[in-house]
């Protein structure tokens, strides 16, 4: 690489190192792997003759040609970004309707702000949030009634794509005195004689009991609650286990309201997606709703992880 041709991914990759403190980290607001990450780093450095990053710092910090660089990508990206969404107004204009329906009750925490932060450069698309369960959310797109869902289904139906947003952990959550609470992680069988608090969800569309409970045989009986916070509320006052995002807990685990374990050695991960129309997905208002809130997610939500990268993938009929 010649040290004069630094290009726009090298300035992402550094913002990313510096905002992230760790490579791992960067990694996956990069939605690349470490070792992707530490070879165009070191390609980089090799190429400039000058050290980036402070390996030896926790967190990682930067070197001054590092934070030389990090200026110029503070200053460069913001206005290369506005322009690329400006070129795409021009071509697809810059006004539609994102009605949009979300299949996670917990969702809406980190969804919000990425809305805001969307609104601000696309003022002009109007964004409507569909309320209540949706039994078929992706029937909702085929049915023109939605024009984009959050969900983890990805079952192919004809004339929807998808695209990856993260993968998740669900963890169980039980009173920090509980006696479970000193395992390191929760077998099926544990929780067989306690309630199982949940959102009021059909049992297929709750991971737990789907992909752990149910295969062992195990039925526990079900007290359901509409808020994460009545959830918690009731682990904590020994009224039952339940299972949530780890993104959702973590507050409420650190001032220890309620423990947490990994369901099974490995834990419980699950994933999100975006699915819209085929034929909305080239529309750059939609392509920027999708990139903004994967964005947003990983720059807030705590331990969660990349799916397989790139772009929307055309789920064909069943065959």
């Amino acid at each position: 690489m010649n040290p004069s041709h630094i290009e726009l991914r090298h300035l992402r990759l550094l913002q990313a190192v510096s905002e992230a403190g760790g490579l791992t980290a960067a990694a996956e607001r990069l939605h690349l792997t470490q070792s992707a990450v530490s070879h165009q780093l070191k390609a980089l450095e090799d190429a400039l003759g000058l050290a980036l990053v402070e390996r030896a710092a926790r967190p990682l910090g930067l070197t001054a040609a590092g934070r030389r660089l990090l200026a110029l990508a503070h200053s460069a990206l913001p206005q290369v970004d506005a322009a690329l969404r400006d070129l795409a107004k021009l071509r697809d204009g810059d006004a539609g309707e994102l009605r949009i329906a979300v299949e996670c009750h917990t969702c809406y925490d980190w969804l919000m702000p990425a809305m805001d932060r969307y609104r601000d450069v696309w003022p002009g698309v109007e964004l409507d949030l569909l309320g209540g369960f949706q039994a078929d959310p992706i029937g909702l797109l085929l049915d023109k009634r939605a024009d984009l869902v959050i969900t983890s289904d990805t079952a192919p139906r004809p004339g929807i794509v998808y695209a990856p947003l993260f993968g998740f952990e669900m963890l169980a959550l039980l009173p920090p005195d509980h006696p479970l609470a000193s395992r390191k992680w929760l077998l099926p069988a544990d929780f067989a004689g306690h309630t199982l608090i949940t959102y009021p969800v059909p049992e297929d569309r709750l991971d737990l009991i789907r992909r752990v409970l149910a295969p062992a045989g195990i039925k526990p009986p079900r007290r359901e609650a509409q808020l994460t916070v009545a959830i918690l509320q009731l682990v904590a006052s020994r009224r039952g286990l339940a299972a949530l995002p780890a993104w959702t807990v973590a507050p409420y685990i650190e001032r220890g309201y309620v423990a947490a374990r990994p369901v099974g050695r490995h834990g419980l991960w699950a994933e999100l997606h975006v699915a819209v129309r085929a034929a909305d997905a080239a529309r750059a208002y939609v392509a920027d709703f999708i990139d903004t809130v994967k964005r947003d997610s990983f720059a807030r939500l705590p331990g969660i992880r990349p799916l397989v990268a790139g772009t929307m993938e055309t789920n064909a009929p069943a065959r």
